[in-house]
């Protein structure tokens, strides 16, 4: 019995400190991968990297991407935080698939090239492609986690390009290059556009906002150009998907053709009572705030003042440390 007994306890406090050796030693654990199609990196496949890194990482984790077209279904899952993608060249570095709702019993939310769901996660010079073309709704990047930053990437779809999940995720998209058909930006998320190129395929509409009704901010372009493809006629900026619905263009470029009325309630009139779709300072030909439709508003000043990177996305408006967002 006193042998059991010691045998249980020295079982104990092995265990014991293996569990502490993995909690306090970091260095134990691989932080920086390469993935490269020709074999020079530790992995060929994205996914395969993703696999190996240890969840909860106990400090960031870096994926060097080397150029090549990455024909790979890639899912970065909620316990992979912390990661962050480089590709070694925005044009060259492509994650490329192509699934779309209605292939076989795919829906719109399982038609993704890349899902990412680890919080606080960072891209930078990839570009995220769904390649099935014109089919219906497909989309390139699923992005639920909060606090994700993309810079310098671009998203080439058309219906339904970028997801933007999580109704309290928090996503920030600067020097982006976006493009789509059909509410090809969409989702509860609170997303900030800033610095990016926004082009249109089809006449259609930019945005399709689910915001939840407790959010203050939906969808925020700063500083953005819209641009359109030789055979759009007539685009619209957005329209709710939900009633709730936030879009916002501040000191946005707009092209000529974008429709007059700038919004569409999607043919609900009960939509134009809760959703809130606003502008303040674009410029272009295609901003005409005199002809816009009467449910949706031209920001004051004071109004305008109140869409900063920090009242939208920052964990503290008053605070002066870094936030999550400033790279």
């Amino acid at each position: 019995m006193k042998k059991t007994a010691l045998v249980l306890l020295l079982c104990f406090f092995s265990s014991a400190s293996f569990v502490m050796a993995q909690t306090s030693n970091p260095e134990k654990y691989k932080y920086n991968f390469v993935v490269a199609k020709d074999g020079s990196g530790d992995y060929k496949y994205i996914q395969d990297a993703i696999n190996a890194m240890r969840v909860f990482p106990l400090a960031p984790i870096t994926l060097y991407i080397k150029n090549g077209t990455y024909n790979e279904k890639v899912e970065l899952q909620a316990i992979n935080t912390d990661v962050t993608f480089i590709g070694e060249s925005v044009d060259k570095t492509i994650i490329s698939f192509n699934d779309y709702s209605g292939r076989g019993k795919m829906g719109t939310f399982d038609s993704y090239t890349v899902k990412i769901s680890g919080n606080r996660f960072k891209a930078e010079n990839i570009t995220f492609e769904n390649a099935a073309g014109r089919v219906g709704q497909a989309v390139a990047l699923f992005v639920d986690a909060d606090k994700a930053v993309f810079k310098n990437c671009k998203f080439l779809g058309n219906q339904d390009t970028i997801y933007n999940g999580g109704e309290y995720a928090r996503q920030f998209f600067t020097d982006c290059y976006i493009e789509g058909t059909t509410d090809f930006i969409f989702g509860p998320a609170t997303a900030v556009f800033k610095n990016c190129v926004i082009h249109c395929k089809s006449n259609s509409y930019i945005t399709a906002p689910n915001t939840p009704k407790d959010k203050d901010f939906g969808f925020v372009f700063l500083d953005c150009k819209v641009t359109l493809a030789d055979e759009v006629t007539k685009m619209h900026l957005g329209r709710p998907w939900r009633a709730w619905g936030k879009s916002v263009f501040i000191n946005c470029e707009l092209p000529n053709r974008i429709a007059a009325e700038g919004w569409d309630n999607w043919g609900n009139p009960e939509n134009e009572k809760t959703a809130y779709f606003a502008e303040y300072e674009n410029k272009g030909e295609g901003f005409k705030p005199k002809q816009r439709a009467p449910w949706t508003h031209q920001l004051t000043k004071s109004e305008a003042a109140k869409y900063t990177l920090k009242n939208i996305l920052g964990n503290n408006s008053k605070s002066t440390e870094k936030e999550w967002y400033d790279l």
